[in-house]
């Protein structure tokens, strides 16, 4: 495993960086996160992997992968946009936020000198993800805008080559950055935490404001993005009724009532392992309210077998997909994603790619 011990241009993973301008000085101000750094020579920005090199911005996880392997679409989790794919994920070392609950954090809180992974051209990415079958790529694990760059070079080789491009995000990248993906992503998984409480971001995430993401979201659905929207239920400090009100309630006016609002189960890790694992209790009650305030799908996740796994017809409540875990177990869905029972259409995109997966049972 390749690990930075000092910066030099010559070294893996260094690559001039993208979304930056100069402000004199030597300064430069990194455009690719609602943070906007401004970082002095010899300096990195709050991300950790974004250095000052004589006034030129450099990143130094260009193609330095921490994971790279095929996941079920669902995992992301994508339910309603090309269900039942494979899609070959791939990481970096950093991220932009401080979640003391990170449960990837031996990837996402290297920084500086602890940077590692193995190098890759975004080549190599796309022909390994053709050989593993999947249909699409998944910028995940840690948070994408950090290896904008790589990401970028490889979302477009894998267009040319019929692979969709789909990344699972904190919502803080830029609209400009965004921009500059328009027709290379296809999908995004945007993931809250805590309902998207102020308070829960600045103390126990370290970003001084969620406000942005949703900036970013409408931004997304502008540059033709298929969403949906997570939010991870952290018991005792990260589940407020309120917060779900006002996050479905936003969903619902910004993205639609179809889009599909997945909540999630925590479980102890990193630095915030003293609160329990979310009471399946709270989660179906948050999912209540979520329903309440007029999503019609709702989903739980990290609870295997869950009821709330599945998809139901918002019009006449059939079960058309019935999923374990990750994986679809059942689907009743005709092929242009009408309810077989009441003839209405719902909300999905792609192709249903479920002949993939063994054991399948069709209705």
């Amino acid at each position: 495993m390749y690990r930075l011990k000092s910066f030099e241009l010559d070294r893996p993973g260094v690559s001039q960086a993208r979304i930056w301008e100069p402000i004199g000085d030597g300064r430069v101000k990194c455009n690719l996160c609602h943070r906007r750094c401004i970082i002095v020579p010899g300096a990195f920005g709050a991300c950790g992997v974004r250095y000052n090199h004589e006034g030129k911005l450099y990143t130094v996880v260009y193609g330095l992968l921490t994971a790279a392997n095929a996941d079920p679409i669902e995992k992301k989790p994508l339910m309603h946009f090309h269900p039942g794919a494979s899609v070959f994920s791939i990481s970096t070392a950093g991220c932009n936020f401080y979640c003391k609950f990170c449960d990837n954090w031996v990837l996402s809180q290297s920084r500086w000198s602890k940077v590692f992974g193995e190098p890759y051209e975004p080549v190599d990415v796309v022909e390994q993800a053709k050989r593993s079958g999947c249909q699409g790529i998944s910028y995940t694990y840690n948070e994408p805008t950090i290896f904008f760059e790589f990401m970028y070079d490889t979302a477009r080789i894998a267009k040319q080559n019929g692979l969709f491009n789909t990344i699972v995000t904190n919502g803080y990248m830029t609209p400009e950055a965004i921009r500059e993906l328009q027709g290379l992503i296809d999908a995004a998984t945007v993931d809250f935490k805590g309902g998207g409480n102020k308070e829960f971001y600045r103390r126990i995430m370290g970003v001084p404001d969620p406000e942005p993401i949703f900036e970013s979201i409408l931004e997304m659905r502008r540059a033709g993005f298929w969403i949906e929207i997570t939010n991870l239920v952290v018991p005792e400090i990260g589940d407020r009724i309120e917060d779900i009100r006002h996050l479905a309630s936003w969903i619902i006016n910004n993205l639609g009532e179809e889009t599909p609002f997945h909540l999630l189960r925590f479980h102890p890790d990193y630095m915030l392992q003293d609160k329990p694992p979310t009471p399946v209790e709270t989660l179906e009650k948050l999912a209540k309210v979520a329903r309440n305030e007029g999503l019609k799908h709702v989903y739980i996740g990290n609870v295997w077998g869950h009821p709330l796994e599945n998809t139901y017809c918002p019009k006449c409540g059939t079960l058309v997909v019935e999923r374990k875990g990750f994986f679809i177990s059942k689907w009743r869905l005709k092929e242009d994603f009408t309810c077989p029972v009441c003839g209405y259409k719902l909300n999905f995109r792609g192709l249903f790619h479920g002949v993939n997966y063994k054991g399948l049972v069709w209705w």
